[in-house]
């Protein structure tokens, strides 16, 4: 993620959803989405960050009121459906079946002096798949092309989400 343009405050975006945790508001989270492939393979323009994140109240959308007033408290925006950091939207995203696995196995990084978790590649590419517009189908190839995968992981959870990869 060293070559991720510097307009991107990412150590903020991270520094909050930690202040989540502590302050009991989710449970924990990973960083998903194209931010989260950019930490595996070359650069790649994105719009957003998106925060996967575990609520401690399973029902539908809950702790998300929650975590838009304690962000706003902190002088961040609200924009549709994103919060704004410096004028740079971020989605919080409640985790279910395989993003909440993901989230559950996600890799411990430090990203600036800031401890966060990233979703590991083979969970990348499977959330790619189960979305399966033409950019996931592009990640996912830029992923097999550039990354180490762990393909018995992989295979055991496209298996597990009954998913399959275009090229298989």
């Amino acid at each position: 993620m060293a070559d991720e343009p510097s307009a991107i405050p990412l150590a903020e975006v991270l520094r909050a959803a930690n202040e989540l945790v502590a302050a009991g508001l989710i449970e924990d989270y990973a960083l998903g989405g194209a931010l989260a492939a950019i930490y595996y393979t070359e650069p790649v323009t994105t719009y957003d960050a998106d925060i996967i994140f575990i609520t401690k109240d399973k029902t539908l959308g809950a702790g998300i009121p929650a975590i838009y007033e304690h962000l706003q408290s902190k002088g961040w925006r609200i924009e549709r459906e994103h919060l704004l950091i410096k004028d740079f939207p971020v989605q919080f995203l409640a985790a279910s079946g395989l993003t909440e696995e993901a989230v559950r196995n996600a890799k411990r990084i430090e990203y600036e002096g800031v401890p966060a978790k990233v979703f590991r590649p083979e969970y990348i590419i499977a959330i790619a798949a189960s979305v399966g517009r033409y950019k996931d189908f592009a990640r996912i190839e830029q992923m097999l092309d550039q990354v180490k995968i762990d393909k018995l992981l992989l295979d055991d959870i496209l298996r597990r989400y009954n998913l399959k990869l275009l090229n298989k």
